[in-house]
């Protein structure tokens, strides 16, 4: 079997690279897809290591002026 070399030229500018990954991992099957994550998982966690599922949020609040609260109306 024969690899047919696939060549794409376009300007470096225009390529969104974070939306064809995103596109190429739609296009594979949820078993490819989970086999990538779990494969990434061990590549970087140590042996024991757990993943860290917390998620912490932070909003910096603002106080509003009555200026600001007229411009809503």
């Amino acid at each position: 079997m024969k690899i047919v070399p696939v060549v794409r030229k376009a300007i470096l500018k225009e390529i969104d690279e974070e939306y064809e990954d995103m596109l190429y991992w739609l296009s594979r099957p949820p078993q490819e897809r989970i086999a990538e994550v779990t494969r990434l998982r061990s590549h970087f966690l140590k042996p024991g290591q757990r993943l860290d599922k917390t998620v912490l949020i932070r909003r910096q609040l603002h106080p509003t002026d009555d200026k600001d609260k007229s411009k809503d109306l």
